[in-house]
């Protein structure tokens, strides 16, 4: 566990340089606006251990799977979100010397990621060849308020001498994907002008056979260099070749000016553009922005977080370190997706890395969408079910590759445009528990929104579909007179290929329970819409819905009735039943042990039927729920970033506060404080929903009950207070929990009833109350 980043509640503050961690620091000061973003790499280049990261949302390249042998139904290709142009870079010189701190002496060093405007700031002083200091102050921003461009202010002043600069803001797109299968590139320079203090390039993506439709992007940059506040005058001297576009200026910086590069820069894709239209937007985009300048698109990037912090900011008092954490979390979210474009989802990483590809996972309906629900305009979550409506026929060409027939429906576990591209097989074909996930996810939606027309215009298509794989991946035990599912992994990927994994099977029934419900109401309400999808999808009525009824009723549980506990899966108690404190000195065990004897132990690396108990905890009394977590939490090592946060809400809902605790503490500061080794490679931003959770639904006991939005909080004794704001149903409410009082305003037009502590409390509009 690193500790080098200063605690502050509004900022992550790298105070003198770290060289051994950059990466690290790279990843915490990523930037973005759901459109575009980078790591926090250093303007003017840096030879030193360094990830350069560039991204534009929905771009990505079907690398070719990487395999030694293959599977039918295997994946041909991984999806890449690719390391795009780099528009951020500045080459300075100093005389001969070029500026690299890796070779110059630092003197003084500050970084600072202010979450509160969302900018990136950075000042330095260092010392050149012949003893010459130089102060350094660079500001960027990827703009929230022009979400297809960014920002840049870098400035020097030479502190103790006289000498020539040469300056040289470029756009460089020979850049490659440290991830690549075949370490190539991904990219074909297309088209590349410059003239003046402008430069364009446009990209496209290498012709492959998983891909349709090749991507193109256009980046354009704009620059002026000034010397104490006056913009020179002096020649630019162009280079343009392929994938690589700069202009440079030379000038004498005197002892004491200041002189100072302002960057804009532009990336626009095919997927919003056409072909011949990419270089004049891109054009037209730069002039808009420019002619705004940085210190206007300054203040509408403060203007726009300050919106975004209105509706989703959490206060923590007397606990900086927490306060810190869980504002990290929510600013990576709120700059990763946006919910503009239901083209997109939200990549593990966002644009902070390449792990994962940058595709979509089961984490966004499992752990993100309560966030947006609660957090943003209810469009925003539903158009991350939109999404998955949209890919529900590429869904059921999966199955069928798998050997499913009749409209069955299998998600991918990992997805750019619907179509599966993972590259190990028992993620692949084995952990099929996502398609419930997905399912869940509507029935999140519909419950919290109160909004039913999402589950009569798509979702029940998607049910149906997901219903119908459920229907023919179990099967009937004569053994057991039970209906099973053999050869699955759940969310404990340190279980492979088990039978009667407990979560897969209850997720699998509840998924047919719900779907019949769904039917039924729809029956009740609007049977001629109801014809209309029983016709669309070929719904066998009677029949289908008699086998989907029998597997409810009759599906195999694992049990352990000695100790009142659901088993993980059919084969758990052969394993030797250890606690994680027995092997705390060989932790983590994903590093340090093989894969086979992971395998074969007990140690868990994420909730599991944990995972179950906090989804359904509504059909479980508080018995059963802690017995289960008494037993499996002792041997849960939390090596998945998904882990920690599940645990918290439990332990709070059990009143086990410190452990409650501790998983908060250990989930909102997962990255900044790189608890697994990993954080190097960039940020885990889908967990990071759980930590908004952790607070609201574990501290603050936030649920749905018949209808309405309900709280039972408590303050973790190392705070002194908190405070969070919550959208529910056209409300906005602020919720203040001190250790003496529950307070609720209500910022809405409208009046609400909630349930605090089970008893129903009535909010006027524009009103608060104090419990």
């Amino acid at each position: 566990m690193k500790n080098y980043i200063t605690h502050d509640e509004w900022c992550i503050v790298e105070e003198g340089f770290h060289p051994e961690h950059n990466e690290i620091t790279e990843s915490l000061m990523s930037l973005g606006n759901g459109r575009m973003g980078q790591r926090g790499n250093f303007e003017e280049g840096y030879s030193g251990k360094t990830l350069l990261g560039n991204y534009v949302a929905g771009v990505y390249f079907p690398d070719k799977t990487r395999v030694g042998w293959w599977k039918n139904g295997y994946p041909n290709y991984f999806a890449k979100v690719l390391n795009a142009c780099n528009w951020t870079g500045i080459e300075i010189r100093v005389g001969a010397e070029l500026l690299d701190l890796n070779t110059c002496k630092i003197d003084e060093f500050r970084r600072v990621l202010n979450m509160k405007e969302g900018v990136l700031e950075r000042t330095a002083t260092v010392t050149l060849s012949g003893g010459r200091k130089l102060r350094i102050h660079s500001k960027r921003f990827c703009s929230m308020a022009d979400d297809e461009a960014g920002a840049i202010r870098y400035s020097m002043v030479p502190l103790n001498f006289t000498d020539h600069f040469s300056i040289t803001p470029f756009l460089d797109g020979n850049i490659r994907n440290r991830d690549s299968n075949y370490d190539e590139s991904f990219w074909n320079g297309i088209a590349h002008e410059a003239y003046g203090q402008e430069g364009y390039l446009v990209l496209e993506t290498k012709g492959n056979p998983y891909q349709v439709e090749q991507f193109r992007v256009a980046t354009g940059m704009k620059f002026d260099v000034k010397i104490d506040g006056a913009s020179l005058t002096t020649t630019v001297n162009i280079a343009s070749r392929e994938k690589y576009v700069a202009g440079t200026v030379q000038t004498e910086v005197r002892e004491g000016q200041e002189i100072t590069i302002y960057k804009y820069a532009v990336n626009l894709s095919s997927a919003n553009y056409a072909h011949d239209e990419l270089i004049p937007k891109a054009k037209a985009y730069i002039t808009r922005i420019t002619e705004k300048g940085f210190d206007r698109m300054y203040a509408e990037q403060v203007q726009a977080w300050a919106g975004k912090w209105e509706k989703n900011d959490i206060t923590i008092a007397g606990d900086v370190a927490a306060q810190q954490g869980i504002r990290f979390n929510i600013f990576h979210l709120g700059q990763t997706y946006t919910g503009e474009d239901e083209r997109l989802n939200i990549g593990p990483k966002g644009f902070t890395g390449e792990k994962y590809g940058g595709s979509t996972y089961w984490d966004t309906e499992a752990y993100c969408i309560p966030f947006y629900l609660s957090t943003a305009d209810q469009k925003v979550a539903r158009n991350l079910l939109v999404y998955r409506y949209k890919h529900l026929q590429k869904a059921v060409e999966n199955a069928a590759k798998l050997g499913f027939t009749d409209g069955a429906a299998l998600y991918p576990m990992v997805t750019m445009n619907g179509e599966e591209c993972h590259n190990e097989w028992e993620i692949t074909f084995e952990e099929i528990h996502r398609n419930g996930a997905i399912a869940y996810a509507i029935y999140d939606y519909t419950r919290y929104t109160g909004d039913e027309s999402y589950v009569t215009d798509r979702g029940l298509e998607v049910l149906i579909g997901i219903s119908r794989f459920w229907k023919q991946r179990i099967n009937w035990s004569e053994d057991k007179g039970q209906y099973v599912m053999l050869g699955v992994t759940g969310p404990n990927e340190y279980e492979n290929n088990v039978n009667n994994n407990w979560y897969t099977n209850y997720i699998a029934c509840w998924t047919l329970r719900y779907t019949l419900e769904v039917i039924d109401k729809l029956w009740k309400e609007d049977s001629r819409k109801l014809n209309e999808i029983i016709f669309k999808t070929n719904l066998e009525l009677n029949t289908e819905l008699a086998e989907w009824k029998h597997i409810v009723d009759n599906m195999h549980y694992p049990f352990d009735e000695n100790r009142q506990v659901y088993l993980q899966q059919q084969g758990f108690l052969d394993k030797q039943l250890l606690t994680v404190a027995d092997i705390a000195a060989q932790r983590p065990i994903n590093q340090r042990w093989s894969w086979d004897r992971i395998l074969r132990s007990c140690f868990i690396k994420q909730a599991d039927v944990l995972q179950g108990l906090y989804f359904f905890e509504h059909e479980f009394d508080a018995a059963t729920i802690r017995r289960n977590f008494e037993f499996y939490e002792p041997m849960t090592v939390h090596e998945s970033s998904l882990s920690p946060c599940v645990h918290s809400i439990l332990a709070a809902g059990l009143g086990l506060r410190e452990k409650a605790y501790e998983m908060y503490l250990r989930t909102a500061r997962l990255d900044l404080d790189d608890y697994n080794n990993d954080t190097e490679d960039g940020l885990h931003i889908t967990s990071m929903a759980g930590t908004w959770m952790s607070v609201v639904k574990g501290f603050a006991g936030q649920r749905v009950t018949d209808g309405l939005l309900s709280f039972k909080p408590y303050i973790p004794e190392q705070w002194d207070g908190y405070s969070f704001r919550i959208g529910f149903r056209g409300t906005l409410l602020k919720v203040t929990v001190s250790k003496q009082s529950i307070s609720i305003e209500n910022a809405s037009e409208s009046a609400l009833t909630v349930l605090v502590n089970d008893k129903r409390v009535f909010i006027d509009a524009l009103a608060s109350v104090q419990l």
